[in-house]
């Protein structure tokens, strides 16, 4: 499609934001994920099918182990533990 230009629609829904994107699935999944594409830009839906994608599908947000351990409920957790200063070395 190199030096094609594009259609008046296809400008119009990028101005909008769209994007196409082009997914392989299983064949009894392709209307599965027609139904999503549809409800993603249904004005009525797309604001719960995304907060439901966002919670049961999307990966969460990875922020590395400092993020991990300051959510982590540390509540009730003995974190001390007995000082050990090694063996003497004479012996």
């Amino acid at each position: 499609m190199t030096g094609t230009n594009p259609s008046p629609v296809t400008k119009q829904r990028q101005r909008r934001g769209f994007v196409r994107v082009e997914v392989q699935v299983r064949k009894e999944d392709a209307s599965l994920v027609r139904d999503v594409a549809t409800a993603l830009v249904d004005p009525e839906r797309e604001t719960e099918t995304r907060a439901i994608l966002r919670e049961k599908v999307a990966a969460p947000c990875s922020g590395g182990l400092k993020a991990l351990l300051a959510s982590a409920p540390l509540e009730g957790i003995d974190l001390e533990r007995p000082r050990n200063l090694g063996r003497d070395a004479a012996l």
